[in-house]
């Protein structure tokens, strides 16, 4: 994409460094992808290597700059080694995906175990909210960049079972928001995107279910579930010079379902 005029320069990412976490599947995986196919030089970030490595030799492979780096979002120590492994390697940080997520309890909300409760607060949260400062402080000192956080349609209608989910993923949203007005002076603009219902692994306790399943198309005007892929064009626009005076906003990617 390099070099290309108009409106495909828009799209145009060739020497920006871009950090993608829970990049080893799902919609992390196609964010990624899609990222390092508009020229960015893509840190492939997830719990553990060998699956950031396999998406690391796919970019590769098909022309792509990649690199693997394991993190758990939850765990402090590893947020810090990450960015300073990026520091030292590249000295800067253009964009940052905050995809990595937790929803390890499904079942009515008053018998959320507080083990679960910590863990989905950890990495939805706290992951996200000191991922965010780490990579504002790099972008602050190279004039801008640009975070998108994965929320969720949870966030907006808290999903049935999923009260701890919903709560942290709502939280994501205000977040956003917060990062933005006070990051916009900087150049850091920071964006979310409320995917719908997708069928990843993550979420396959209920894509995966036929009679939950039934429940949700009923409330889905495009009567499917989305593939990882679709959530991928948003990001792009978002972190792109397309949405150079785009900051705060939380973008629906979810067939319609919050329209019903």
């Amino acid at each position: 994409m390099s070099g290309q005029t108009g409106q495909q320069a828009l799209f145009d990412l060739s020497g920006k460094v871009a950090l993608v976490t829970g990049a080893s599947r799902g919609i992390g995986e196609e964010i990624a992808k899609l990222l390092a196919q508009q020229g960015a030089h893509i840190i492939v970030s997830s719990r553990r290597i060998d699956g950031c490595q396999a998406i690391v030799d796919q970019i590769t492979s098909a022309g792509g700059s990649a690199q693997a780096i394991a993190c758990h979002a939850g765990e402090m120590d590893q947020i810090d080694s990450i960015f300073s492994a990026i520091k030292e390697q590249h000295g800067k940080l253009d964009i940052l995906i905050n995809n990595a997520a937790a929803n390890p309890y499904f079942g009515h909300i008053l018998d959320t175990p507080l083990g679960a409760f910590e863990k989905t607060v950890d990495v939805n949260l706290r992951g996200y909210f000191y991922m965010s400062v780490e990579a504002g402080k790099i972008m602050k000192d190279n004039g801008g960049g640009s975070i998108v956080n994965i929320a969720s349609v949870n966030g907006v209608i808290p999903g049935d079972k999923q009260g701890v989910y919903s709560i942290t993923k709502a939280g994501v949203m205000s977040m956003t928001k917060a990062f933005a007005k006070e990051c916009a002076e900087m150049g850091i603009r920071v964006n979310a995107i409320l995917p719908g219902f997708t069928d990843t692994k993550f979420a396959s306790a209920l894509v995966k279910n036929p009679e939950i399943l039934s429940k949700l198309m009923t409330h889905i005007p495009m009567k499917r579930v989305a593939q990882p892929s679709e959530m991928a064009g948003t990001a792009l626009y978002l972190v792109s010079d397309a949405a150079s005076y785009t900051t705060g906003t939380c973008i629906n990617v979810d067939g319609g379902y919050l329209l019903v």
